[in-house]
């Protein structure tokens, strides 16, 4: 048995046309896995599928709204036709929050502040980055449970763990339920073969928040605040995915690792 080994697998990956989704859904492929890419926004999507098939990867895309539950348990039953099964998912779709309570130079910021939120946004944030993380797990195990295996990771945050004021508020709470919903996950499913964990990043340049961690001042703000004083790039992310998702991590469950430069640690000058 190689430890690291994907190869043949059948994984599908949420929030896969860009970003850390995307990255997910490379290394997969590059290493022999069968990987369904799911995301909202068709035209990425459909380049990213047409990428990866080009390069002789075995993939196949379906557009949906994650936070549309019957779509969602649809599209997993499809591409689990498709692919006799499923082994490996990456529950990684999300949104933004806004901005947070304090702008990047540390001044206060109205828009932030909580009476200002708007409830919808939260409403949002909650259902797509916690919410669907639920639908995902729920749409996965049955598929995975009659096979007695099965490796889930979710995309948390750092910001599960530690708090951040210049992030939109609803985003701390709805990752750390993330987070909590990976522990309860991975007690129940144990039994069963199926091992769930997450990955919370730090500082990532991604399209999430418009692409925010490519605008200097913004890029800057979060660099500050890791010891490794660097934003990282999607490809850092691949080698920890691969990882959970292979035998390599056979007695990892209900665990939550953070990749973030040291960000977790506090400011070093």
């Amino acid at each position: 048995m190689q430890l690291f080994s994907v190869r043949g697998l059948a994984c599908t990956v949420t929030g896969a046309a860009s970003g850390i989704g995307l990255a997910y859904a490379e290394v997969m492929a590059e290493h022999g896995a069968r990987v369904t890419l799911m995301d909202l926004n068709a035209p990425r999507l459909q380049e990213a599928e047409q990428r990866l098939r080009s390069q002789g990867y075995e993939v196949r895309s379906e557009c949906v709204d994650v936070t549309d539950r019957e779509a969602l348990y649809a599209a997993f039953d499809r591409s689990a036709a498709a692919y006799g099964g499923l082994d490996v998912l990456f529950a990684n779709a999300g949104i933004d929050a806004g901005p947070g309570f304090l702008t990047p130079d540390n001044a206060r910021n109205p828009e932030g502040a909580l009476e200002a939120l708007d409830e919808r946004h939260w409403d949002a944030v909650i259902a797509t980055n916690l919410t669907s993380v639920f639908t995902s797990l729920r749409a996965a195990v049955r598929h995975m449970k009659p096979r007695g295996k099965g490796s889930i990771v979710v995309t948390t945050s750092n910001v599960a763990i530690i708090n951040e004021a210049i992030v939109g508020t609803p985003y701390m709470p709805a990752k750390a339920g993330a987070a909590s919903l990976v522990r309860q996950a991975a007690m129940e499913l144990a039994r069963y073969g199926i091992r769930v964990n997450a990955i919370a990043p730090g500082p990532f340049a991604t399209n999430i928040a418009g692409g925010r961690l490519r605008n200097p001042a913004d890029r800057e703000a979060f660099q500050v605040r890791v010891p490794m004083h660097r934003v990282a790039d999607t490809d850092e992310i691949k080698p920890l995915a691969l990882f959970l998702a292979s035998n390599a991590s056979s007695f990892v469950t209900g665990s939550q690792l953070v990749i973030d430069g040291g960000q977790m640690l506090g400011r070093v000058d």
